[in-house]
C-alpha cells in the first residue's frame, strides 16, 4: 500500500554534530536529505576533517543555500561563493568550505548528505 509520509527537520532521523555546526538528516522517499547549519567561523578543514580522516572533503554535493554565505574552494585554488537562494553542485574532488561573515549559514543537501561527516 502506498502512503504519504511527512517529516520535518525539527525531528530528524539523525543529527551529526561537530564543532560550530551540525547536519540534520531526514530519510524520505528513498532519499537522504541533509540540512547543514554552520556558525560564523566554521571551516570544514578545521571542524570536520578530523572526524572523517581526510585533509579535504571528497563528498559530491547537490544543494541549495537557505541563508548566510559560504565559500567553497577546490584543491586547485578555484573558489566559489555560495549565497542564499543559490543552488550548487560540487563534484567529488577534494575541496574545503567555510562560512563568510557574521551570519550563520544553512543549506539543504539533496546529494551527499548520507556520506557527509562520517
Amino acid at each position: 500500500m502506498l502512503e504519504v509520509i511527512l517529516k520535518r527537520f525539527e525531528a530528524p532521523d539523525e543529527t551529526r554534530v561537530f564543532e560550530k555546526g551540525k547536519l540534520e538528516i531526514v530519510r524520505i522517499g528513498g532519499m537522504t536529505i541533509g540540512r547543514a547549519s554552520y556558525e560564523p567561523g566554521w571551516r570544514w578543514t578545521e571542524h570536520v576533517s578530523s572526524i572523517v580522516g581526510t585533509p579535504l572533503c571528497e563528498v559530491e554535493h547537490v544543494g541549495m543555500v537557505l541563508s548566510g554565505r559560504a565559500m567553497a574552494a577546490m584543491k586547485d585554488g578555484t573558489e566559489f561563493e555560495l549565497t542564499a537562494g543559490g543552488l550548487f553542485y560540487v563534484p567529488p574532488v577534494p575541496h574545503d568550505s567555510w562560512v563568510i561573515g557574521d551570519e550563520p549559514y544553512v543549506s539543504l543537501h539533496f546529494l551527499g548528505a548520507d556520506q557527509y561527516a562520517t
